[in-house]
């Protein structure tokens, strides 16, 4: 409990320098216990991995190359699924819903916090886009540990 109310506060702590379009959940695992976390909780929902972008891997490679030296993040990973069921319910709705998709769950440490894991993803716009939501939701907070 006392890790859940840690967790919780620095989410709340957070979610002031992080755009309003984002959630976000902070813990104190490590980065691969998160990613760990995370692909258990996409293939527990039955979901394929599309794929697994590098991003922090990439950026770190290289910034020399454009001219920079600033290390963006120790770890950061973006997992790519999509959801066939969910997918075609939004989209019957409105065929244009398929700019969301494939849905994206991110994780990363930055160099400032190297003790703090987050997972997020984008909101959606109101409407049969907020089941999608709620499905990044409850796959970001299983991988972590908190209760759905």
């Amino acid at each position: 409990m006392k890790r859940l109310l840690a967790c919780l506060i620095l989410t709340v702590l957070a979610s002031g320098a992080v755009a309003k379009d984002v959630i976000t959940y902070d813990t104190d695992q490590s980065f691969d216990d998160v990613i760990f976390g995370l692909e258990s909780a996409i293939l527990d929902r039955g979901l394929v991995i599309d794929s697994i972008s590098h991003t922090g891997d990439m950026l770190e490679r290289t910034k020399g190359d454009v001219g920079s030296d600033v290390t963006l993040y120790l770890h950061a990973d973006v997992y790519s699924f999509c959801s066939a069921q969910l997918s075609r319910e939004v989209m019957e709705v409105d065929p244009m819903n398929i700019i969301y998709c494939p849905y994206d769950i991110f994780v990363m440490v930055r160099p400032e916090t190297p003790d703090t894991t987050t997972i997020g993803f984008r909101t959606f716009p109101d409407g049969p886009m907020k089941q999608i939501e709620a499905l990044l939701d409850g796959i970001s907070r299983a991988a972590i540990g908190l209760d759905e």
